[in-house]
């Protein structure tokens, strides 16, 4: 049985697997980026702050037997450094990426490459509840609209025009509701993350709002992609 298992965490999903993993007697540790000061901290031993590259990734994969990515989907440098990292050492990697969102009736979806593409597809005057995160927030900063940007930490930088809620998902649907209603809420800008963060987005529909929706950054070629904690129990 594989008895070390190294988690690039910060997910839902990540603590899930550390938790049952640590159950059923594995040596597992999870590292955090250490963006996020008061993260929820998952089962078994926890490393913050990052390996300062591939190299030292690589360097760590040494004292493990597996290597799991179960970062967020748009942490797309990290993910980059784990395949890196892992075809150098020898080590099996999997990515755990739980799926994706799919439109459905009713739904008025613009899909974008970038963040940067989400901002010129803002009207003017739009009011957006922007919910993409703390980081990436710049790119809105020059749009001529007004924002309401709900991260669970304070941006570096606003747009010209915003308010800011900090709160930490998930969000049930009634208080979804009320937040588009409060605040004349007339555009949704959020990452594809799938998930549990989807409230919004049903919100959004119920209402007749359009929603601009950034896609994820495509994974490396060849790695192994589960996409739930069974998924990653059952190859490991």
């Amino acid at each position: 049985m594989t008895r070390r298992v190294l988690v690039l965490g910060g997910t839902a999903e990540a603590r899930e697997l550390a938790s049952r993993l640590a159950d059923d007697g594995r040596d597992v540790t999870t590292s955090l980026a250490g963006r996020t000061r008061h993260p929820r901290l998952p089962a078994g031993e926890v490393r913050s702050g990052g390996f300062g590259g591939v190299d030292g990734l690589a360097a760590a994969l040494g004292e493990v037997d597996v290597l799991v990515d179960a970062t967020h989907p748009f942490a797309a440098t990290m993910t980059g450094h784990a395949a890196a990292a892992a075809a150098r050492t020898g080590t099996p990697l999997i990515v755990l990426r739980r799926p994706g969102w799919t439109a459905g009736p009713g739904d008025r979806w613009t899909r974008v490459g970038s963040l940067a593409d989400a901002a010129r597809a803002i009207p003017v005057g739009a009011r957006v509840l922007l919910a993409t995160g703390r980081q990436g927030v710049e790119a809105f900063h020059d749009v001529d609209a007004w924002f309401l940007v709900r991260a669970i930490e304070a941006p570096d930088v606003l747009p010209a025009r915003a308010e800011l809620v900090l709160a930490r998902g998930p969000f049930a649907l009634d208080d979804e509701r009320a937040l588009l209603d409060r605040y004349g809420i007339t555009l949704v800008v959020a990452k594809d993350s799938g998930g549990a963060t989807e409230a919004k987005l049903v919100a959004a529909r119920e209402r007749g709002l359009p929603v601009v929706l950034v896609d994820r950054p495509p994974l490396p070629p060849g790695v192994d992609v589960a996409t739930s904690v069974d998924d990653v129990l059952a190859l490991l």
